[in-house]
């Protein structure tokens, strides 16, 4: 076997194998630009009207988002009252701040989301109030997916 040189050897083997198992998956998987920020959203539903708000949400809401670049990172209900009848908090990530101005804009502008809001508050409002809060990742957290 003739002897082969250092680097047509290493040229042959696929990054792939000399990168750490950690850093490929890290690299491979992380999703989020390092602008990424994140949105903390707490809507607290009108009396009796959780179950409205959730069902928007559920049938509507989400799928308008994507539309306009507003990707849901997850949705709860508390457990325990008083927040349990009352409220959902959800994530939204968002390329930049800039983007998460635009992104709202352009959905508070969509025509069907005015159509669904509408339809969904024939018989009343169904958020009193909603806080936001926007949010970046700290060097230390776990990448998001």
């Amino acid at each position: 076997m003739p002897a082969v040189k250092r680097r047509t050897l290493l040229q042959a083997i696929p990054a792939a194998t000399i990168l750490p198992a950690a850093l490929w998956a890290t690299s491979a998987h992380d999703d989020a630009p390092s602008t990424s920020v994140y949105e903390l959203r707490v809507y607290h539903a009108a009396s009796g009207k959780l179950a409205d708000l959730e069902a928007r949400f559920g049938e509507h809401t989400i799928k308008i988002f994507d539309r306009h670049g507003m990707k849901s990172v997850a949705y709860w209900t508390p457990l325990d009252e008083p927040d349990k009848s009352n409220t959902l908090i959800y994530i939204l990530q968002h390329p930049s701040r800039e983007a998460a101005t635009a992104n709202w804009k352009s959905f508070q502008d969509d025509p069907e989301w005015k159509s669904v809001k509408e339809k969904s508050e024939a018989n009343g409002k169904l958020v009193e109030k909603v806080d936001s809060t926007f949010l970046a990742l700290t060097d230390f957290s776990p990448r998001l997916r």
